[in-house]
């Protein structure tokens, strides 16, 4: 097998902002991996809250590249499994690596990967559209310019709840908020209580990751439901997430890939938790990948490709919230 690293810097539409950092474009290290006439693809996007730059990515691979190269008909998990000894430290390189190679050992049974698993797409969710934090004017003006039936809002500011009122004006489509950890547990009591009225339909991860005392309390007071994100990174989490959240945002970057990522989403169903993956401003390839798990998800925030300037890939097509895959095998990409 031949691997293949292509660096991208991945420029966006608008400045992107969540409420600890600011950005106008997105690194990114694709992954290919070549076999028997067949490619298959990953990606992963750096990432400074978990201290990844795309130079950490390929300097990580290429310390294993001999390993990856020999490897030729293991299962995905067996690759997984092998591969995930050397990148304990860095589940962002083990995730590209592992979807890579599930689209390829999909295609190279010339199945989509939905169809390998033996998943049912008559019934995917939506995927929601992110509107970033920025002055209202521009909020408004961004979901105008791209009209969708669900938004994640943005918030971390003094003004979240004047901000989500002043939105609703203007869209009957529904929202969820993600507060990227800004908040106290007071702050999302009362922010819950104004956005039940503004038909929110979830809070996603109000609190710092590790402050489980408080997560227990919002589980228990607040009258809106809440996902975690931050605090599901690996697959460990998910039990510590049962009793303290009401459903999970699965990163696949975080957890090292779709193999665990699948694990994550059926402990989390078999504990009675949501299930919902999301996306980290991926193009069209990291998109793709996680469009082949819809069918067992209750959300998912899949929009990265969607928010940049010009993809690099093409893959499965998303309209008005709704996924339409390739006719080609495996995820369905083919880069640009």
């Amino acid at each position: 097998m031949k691997l293949i690293l292509r660096a991208y810097n991945l420029k966006l539409k608008h400045t992107f902002r969540i409420s600890r950092k600011t950005i106008d474009f997105q690194p990114s290290l694709i992954v290919e991996l070549q076999d028997d006439g067949f490619s298959g693809y990953g990606e992963a996007t750096s990432n400074p809250y978990y201290n990844i730059t795309v130079e950490i990515l390929q300097n990580d691979i290429e310390k294993i590249r001999d390993i990856i190269e020999v490897t030729s008909n293991e299962t995905p998990e067996e690759f997984w499994s092998k591969i995930s000894l050397f990148l304990k430290d860095n589940p962002f390189a083990l995730c590209a690596l592992d979807n890579a190679y599930n689209d390829l050992y999909a295609r190279k049974k010339r199945k989509k990967l939905y169809e390998l698993w033996n998943y049912d797409i008559s019934h995917n969710p939506l995927t929601n559209y992110t509107i970033g934090i920025d002055s209202i004017e521009n909020m408004i003006a961004k979901m105008n310019e791209l009209p969708w039936p669900i938004y994640k809002i943005k918030l971390g500011t003094p003004e979240d709840i004047a901000i989500v009122t002043e939105l609703r004006k203007h869209t009957n489509a529904i929202f969820r908020v993600d507060a990227n950890c800004a908040w106290t547990v007071g702050e999302t009591l009362e922010n819950a209580k104004a956005f039940k009225d503004l038909n929110v339909e979830f809070i996603e991860q109000p609190l710092k990751a590790d402050n489980w005392k408080g997560h227990r309390e919002v589980y228990q007071n607040a009258v809106l439901p809440v996902i975690a994100d931050e605090s599901c990174i690996a697959e460990s989490d998910v039990a510590k997430c049962h009793n303290h959240f009401h459903g999970v945002n699965i990163k696949l970057m975080k957890c090292g890939g779709i193999t665990p990522g699948r694990r994550m989403v059926a402990e989390a169903k078999k504990l009675g938790l949501k299930t919902m993956v999301g996306c980290m401003t991926e193009s069209s390839v990291g998109i793709s990948a996680i469009a082949h798990l819809l069918p067992e998800l209750d959300y998912v925030d899949m929009d990265g490709s969607l928010l940049l300037a010009e993809d690099i890939a093409g893959g499965v097509i998303i309209k008005n919230g709704k996924t339409y895959y390739s006719d080609r095998a495996g995820t369905g990409v083919i880069l640009f």
